[in-house]
C-alpha cells in the first residue's frame, strides 16, 4: 500500500503532466511525380488540417520539387516559405487560417496544396480569389470543396 507521502508525490507530479502545454505535432507531406491515385505532380496528402503551432515537413521523395506558399494565400501577418528544388523544408504554423502551397516548376500540372490551421476561416474568400495558373487552379478548387466538406462536418 501507498503511504500519504508517495500519493502526494504522484497527485502533485499528476497535476505538474496536466498543467504542461501540448506537445505540437509533426505532419509530413510527399513531394511526388506521381500519387497513390495515379495522378501526375502531387502533394500527399495535399490537404491538412492541422493545429497551430504544428510543423509541417514537404519531403521531396522525387527530385526536382519544391514547397512555397502562394501569395495572397496566407493569413494576414504570416510569414510566406519558400524551399529550394529536391530539398525538404519545414514548415511551423503558428497563425490560425487557410495556406495554399506550391511547387514552382510544376504548379500549372497542378501540384499545389492547402493547409488549414485551427479553425479559423477568415481569410478563406481571400485565398479563394487567388488565380492559380493552369491545372493547379482547378486542384485547388477542389482542394477548398475538401475544405467546405470537412468543415461542414463539423
Amino acid at each position: 500500500m501507498m503511504n500519504r507521502c508517495t500519493t502526494r508525490v504522484l497527485l502533485a507530479f499528476g497535476a505538474l503532466v496536466l498543467a504542461l502545454p501540448a506537445v505540437a505535432a509533426e505532419h509530413e507531406v510527399k513531394m511526388l511525380n506521381k500519387g497513390a491515385d495515379n495522378q501526375t505532380m502531387v502533394f500527399e496528402p495535399a490537404f491538412l488540417k492541422i493545429a497551430p503551432g504544428d510543423t509541417v515537413r514537404f519531403v521531396p521523395t522525387d527530385k526536382s520539387h519544391n514547397a512555397e506558399s502562394i501569395p495572397g494565400m496566407l493569413p494576414e501577418g504570416a510569414q510566406p516559405f519558400k524551399g529550394k528544388l529536391s530539398q525538404e523544408i519545414a514548415v511551423t504554423f503558428e497563425k490560425p487560417g487557410i495556406y495554399g502551397f506550391k511547387c514552382t516548376p510544376h504548379v500549372g500540372m497542378g501540384m499545389v496544396g492547402l493547409v488549414q490551421v485551427g479553425d479559423d476561416l477568415s481569410n478563406l474568400e481571400a485565398a479563394k480569389a487567388v488565380k492559380v495558373p493552369g491545372f493547379g487552379g482547378k486542384r485547388m478548387s477542389a482542394l477548398f470543396e475538401m475544405l467546405n466538406t470537412t468543415t461542414a462536418a463539423k
